[in-house]
């Protein structure tokens, strides 16, 4: 058991990485702008929210291909790898298009959600410069999924490292107007995140194309990169209900964070600072879920169904252990975290209660990430589409939105209704994966 855990964490850790560190952008931006005015700070929490559903869609359709060329590579097969490669690229180019354009052309649906009118013209300009670097983001995760899937998982996390200082030197000069560059505030974090975007995409692309590692691959692309029907419904099937499970419980924070928005832009700007720092710690928690998920897979294309079982067992036992490590951080950091994003004295108290909310469910959201990449790992996507959707939509929202309007408990009702929706994913998830693996057993 130990042994699986720690291949496992080997493999997880470079992916562990480059997702804290794409994370740590989106905390940098709300860094910085935050440091202007809160009602900045709310404006990216209002894109950020009104963006997740679809951006996260895109991301459930890259997993398509890692989970298709793990299974591919289980079986030692380099032209099929190949195969999926392209198929999976065009897959994902079409979709980072159609998902781009619906929130260009979308953004001024922003001014209809009930929200602070200062806030939303805010964040309009800041919405169509997020929406364009969606493409250029989901192209570079098709790349990071494809050499992910092969297990190579630290060829993403050097761009994804590389990212962050080319940010963060970006941000100080449109965010601020340093140096003799416009001043831009909230929309300068917006050109800052698709030039960062941009480049790591073309410098995964090239490395792909050119290196030594991933030459087999390329190598026999006359032979392999056509489009094909069959293929194109294989990546379909595990990339729509993947995209479906991500978004339902993106989906459920960021309608949450909607909902809250209507309570005023410090009820916003405190729900986006706890927000932000459960988002970052789940990062970790989406790693393992990855590295399992993708070992899962590998022994799938072998028919072995012992050592799945074993790895899941051992995978859950290690988001467990991690979550509550995570739970007593935020804790005993709930009131000196959000000084890091605002310091105006409601925003960082009511930031502080919610992230005693955030430290309940970290347990439950490590656990049901895992159970649910490691039931993609396996291929079983349908059921878990739908036990993730009763848990969050028909559990976890209604019982928040009724605790926060109807109870008078506001943000905390609705962080409540999020806490059962993930405890309940991750009770649905689990069971379902051992069930699984017990009936192939036998």
């Amino acid at each position: 058991m130990k042994s699986e855990a720690s291949q496992t964490l080997r493999l997880a850790f470079p992916i562990i990485i480059g997702e804290l560190a794409q994370m740590a952008l989106h905390l940098i931006d709300s860094a910085m702008v935050g440091a202007i005015s809160y009602k900045q700070l709310a404006a990216a929490a209002l894109v950020i929210n009104a963006m997740n559903i679809p951006f996260v869609i895109g991301i459930g359709m890259t997993i398509s291909v890692s989970q298709m060329v793990s299974l591919a590579n289980g079986r030692r097969d380099a032209q099929q790898v190949s195969h999926y490669l392209f198929n999976g690229f065009c897959l994902c180019t079409l979709t980072a298009l159609v998902i781009s354009f619906t929130l260009l052309f979308g953004k001024d649906y922003l001014r209809n959600l009930g929200q602070d009118p200062e806030v939303v013209e805010l964040a309009i300009p800041f919405m169509r410069l997020m929406g364009l670097s969606i493409i250029p983001m989901l192209l570079f995760m098709t790349l990071k999924q494809f050499a992910d899937g092969l297990e190579h998982t630290r060829t993403a996390m050097i761009f994804s490292l590389a990212g962050m200082p080319v940010n963060i030197l970006l941000n100080w000069l449109l965010i601020y107007g340093n140096w003799g560059f416009p001043r831009l505030e909230l929309e300068g974090a917006g050109w800052a995140t698709l030039i960062t975007r941009s480049m790591m995409f073309l410098a995964l692309l090239f490395v792909i194309l050119k290196h030594k590692t991933f030459q087999k691959y390329i190598a026999v692309s006359r032979n392999q990169w056509y489009f094909k029907g069959q293929t194109w419904r294989e990546l379909l099937h595990i990339g729509v209900p993947s995209s479906l499970q991500i978004g339902m419980e993106a989906g459920a924070f960021a309608v949450s964070g909607i909902i809250i928005g209507t309570l005023g832009a410090v009820a916003q700007a405190a729900h986006q600072i706890a927000l932000s720092s459960a988002s970052f710690t789940f990062m970790v928690s989406m790693g393992l879920a990855q590295a399992g998920s993708i070992r899962v897979s590998n022994a799938l294309g072998r028919s072995d169904w012992a050592k799945i079982f074993v790895i899941g067992k051992s995978t859950l036992i290690t988001a467990l252990i991690y979550g509550t490590l995570c739970a007593i951080t935020f804790g005993v950091l709930r009131n000196h975290l959000p000084l890091a994003f605002n310091n105006n004295t409601d925003v960082v108290g009511l930031a502080a209660l919610l992230l005693l909310f955030a430290a309940v469910f970290q347990i439950s959201d490590a656990t049901q990430a895992i159970g649910a990449g490691l039931l993609r790992g396996i291929k079983d996507v349908k059921t878990p589409t739908i036990l993730i959707g009763i848990a969050y939509w028909v559990i976890g929202i209604p019982v928040g939105y009724t605790l926060a309007f109807h109870f008078g408990m506001g943000a905390s009702g609705m962080w409540l209704g999020l806490i059962l929706g993930l405890t309940m994913a991750s009770i649905f998830l689990i069971t379902r994966f051992f069930k699984m693996t017990g009936r192939n057993q036998v």
